[in-house]
């Protein structure tokens, strides 16, 4: 996936609003970017995985946070915020990938 970042100020030399603004919508669209490549990893988990069962799995789910709040202490995140930011994206994804399993065995 190629990533193309617009032009925007580092947070740093931001002394408007204006400018804090273009840095973070231009953040949102390579954040959307990511989800979206995030998203078709579950579709392939979806056609991958032969047991609907194993959409959920409780291990993965804390391997992830866990793996993503050591990411987050590295990269100066507040894990006050990555943690319920994955939470919520994992359990989002669990459930979009219950439709898509579901919807391709339907088709078959």
């Amino acid at each position: 996936m190629e990533f193309t970042t617009d032009p925007r100020p580092a947070p740093a030399d931001c002394a408007t609003m204006v400018e804090v603004r273009v840095g973070v919508d231009a953040l949102d669209r390579l954040l959307v970017a990511v989800l979206a490549e995030r998203q078709r990893y579950m579709d392939a988990a979806a056609r991958i995985k032969a047991d609907r069962a194993a959409v959920r799995d409780n291990a993965r789910v804390e391997d992830v946070v866990a793996k993503v709040k050591a990411a987050a202490r590295a990269a100066g995140l507040s894990e006050e915020i990555a943690e319920p930011v994955w939470r919520t994206l994992v359990e989002r994804c669990i459930a979009y990938e219950f439709g898509v399993w579901d919807a391709l065995r339907q088709e078959a």
